[in-house]
């Protein structure tokens, strides 16, 4: 399977190193070592809302692409909690601001956006529905988040194909 989604070709990001050319500050290095990847705050709020909603859901989940922050197996949902800045929201405004180490920034969160596009698709093909949400929604709409979920969640329980215990078929044709 490619590793770019269809039609596309994959961004190169190059190395951050100071033999590439790109210096950074002992605190902006201090400042960026705490950036996490799992379990951060919009995703706690998320995930606790959900909880209390009573819905039951795995993190991270390793054998699905992109590794999904939430995965609602019962009901093939993948929901992803993007940060603004790393996932490229509003890029084309965006895009302009960023004033130091562009060369090294700016192919880094298009190659970004490309794997969410790539790991969009490859769900899709295994018949997942997928969800992004911006870190930002989380933290202003939590309940407008929730409820779209919660909705998805009705209406695959609706859409269901009812599930039929074969062992009482056999018995009652034998």
């Amino acid at each position: 399977m490619a590793n770019h989604p269809a039609g596309e070709e994959p961004i190169k990001v190059p190395r951050f190193e100071e033999a590439a050319g790109f210096y950074t500050t002992k605190q902006r290095s201090k400042i960026m070592s705490k950036i996490k990847g799992k379990h951060s705050k919009p995703e706690l709020i998320l995930r606790k809302a959900l909880w209390a909603k009573n819905l039951r859901f795995r993190l991270h989940d390793k054998t699905l692409p992109g590794k999904p922050d939430i995965v609602i197996k019962k009901y093939k949902l993948a929901i992803f909690i993007d940060g603004e800045f790393w996932h490229g929201k509003d890029w084309e405004k965006t895009k302009p601001r960023i004033k130091s180490n562009r060369s090294f920034w700016i192919p880094k969160i298009e190659r970004n956006m490309q794997k969410d596009r790539l790991y969009n698709e490859r769900l899709n093909t295994m018949g997942y529905t997928v969800f992004r949400f911006w870190s930002n929604e989380i933290f202003s709409r939590t309940d407008l988040v929730v409820n779209q979920v919660m909705l998805y969640i009705e209406s695959a329980k609706e859409i269901k194909i009812p599930s039929f215990d074969c062992a009482h078929m056999i018995k009652d044709h034998l």
